[in-house]
């Protein structure tokens, strides 16, 4: 089943990778500023990331095959859309159904693959899903512009073709809602709150804060490699090595998730993060240190996500759809809010500045990991 869900989950995340290469081509389509075209890609991020928990929890209680399948199919469809939008104001609503979409898809997506209720090994099963997801958002940069190039803007929808089709074989490959009733009924609104004050909470910070550094890091760079003059493919190839080296690094995770300190890994991983994303971003564009630094800084970046998700699913029993979402989805979009605030630092000051003096939010990270009540989580045993 995880393998199902990690082709799923790399169609899904390939058509969530179109906007950010494309901001450039969008801005001067629109004449929009900085700020305006961190707005698009804030406005895909929260909506595909604020309602995951709200979304996790319906699926959690009223079966998962149709939000996932639904959720991909929505998400892939609106993206394939963004050519066709005639104004700013119709552009930011198909990103947001398109990020609804998503939304949609990810907490039922994650449930399905971890399966912690099996015990030891969930990290590795985390993995081959978010390997399938970090490998079709390495994917989608470099779709997005080719397509782009060879039949403008509105010849875009035609990527919508694949997920239309694969559609159907996802339904039927996938339980069905009766047989997947969970062992235990889903966890109450008031229930989960309270877990927020807990560890839950802290993983929470840990992926929010990493949040901002990745989409940070993935709405800049290609702008900051268009005002350097380098071309609209030279920015997608730089977010595909960021994000090819993020399915890698979701294996690593999930090995040392099954096998290793939670905090010490959160810890470790966030720490080797921070000078990574400062060389990548720092280095002159288009340089080997350059593309060397985006690999090494996506690797360890998405490598600390296996660790978040399990641990979450871990705290909710009976609440995998929920906890997930809150992890991903809640926190990704909190990350998202601090974009908006580098992109208007970036009109002030320039892109390549702005970047560099967000990106010691990971900071934050640590500090949430380091944290002595992460040391008292275990690892649920087989």
């Amino acid at each position: 089943m995880a393998l199902v869900v990690a082709v799923a989950h790399g169609f899904n995340d390939a058509y969530a990778a179109f906007v950010h290469p494309l901001l450039p081509r969008l801005m001067g389509r629109f004449g929009l500023s900085i700020v305006m075209a961190a707005t698009l890609a804030m406005a895909f991020s929260i909506a595909s990331s604020a309602f995951q928990p709200l979304l996790g929890y319906l699926a959690d209680r009223y079966g998962r095959r149709l939000f996932l399948v639904g959720g991909a199919l929505a998400a892939g469809c609106f993206s394939s859309m963004l050519g066709l939008a005639p104004t700013f104001a119709t552009l930011v609503l198909v990103l947001l159904l398109a990020g609804l979409g998503s939304a949609a898809f990810h907490p039922p997506g994650a449930s399905y693959a971890a399966r912690v209720s099996e015990g030891r090994g969930s990290g590795m099963r985390y993995s081959v899903f978010a390997f399938g997801g970090t490998a079709g958002y390495a994917i989608g940069p470099l779709a997005a512009v080719w397509i782009v190039q060879a039949r403008g803007l509105e010849g875009l929808w035609v990527a919508m073709i694949p997920i239309v089709a694969l559609s159907p074989l996802l339904y039927v490959s996938l339980p069905t809602a009766r047989s997947e009733s969970p062992a235990r009924p889903p966890p109450s609104p008031g229930t989960v709150l309270r877990q927020l004050a807990g560890p839950l909470g802290l993983v929470f910070g840990v992926s929010a804060a990493m949040a901002w550094a990745q989409r940070a890091f993935l709405t800049m760079v290609p702008i900051i490699v268009a005002q350097a003059g380098g071309s609209e493919t030279a920015g997608a190839v730089m977010l595909s090595v960021y994000l090819g080296s993020q399915a890698f690094g979701t294996v690593a995770g999930g090995f040392l998730t099954d096998r290793m300190d939670r905090r010490r890994m959160l810890m470790m991983l966030c720490g080797l993060a921070l000078p990574a994303h400062l060389a990548a971003v720092g280095l002159p564009v288009g340089t080997p240190g350059a593309f060397a630094g985006a690999a090494f800084a996506g690797f360890m970046a998405m490598a600390t996500l296996p660790g978040i998700v399990v641990t979450a699913q871990e705290l909710i029993p009976g609440g995998a759809g929920v906890g997930s979402g809150i992890v991903m989805g809640l926190a990704w979009a909190t990350g998202s809010v601090g974009v908006l605030a580098t992109g208007a630092l970036a009109d002030a000051i320039g892109p390549l500045r702005a970047t560099l003096l967000s990106m010691p939010v990971i900071l934050v990270a640590v500090a949430f990991a380091s944290h002595p009540v992460l040391g008292q989580h275990r690892v649920v045993e087989a």
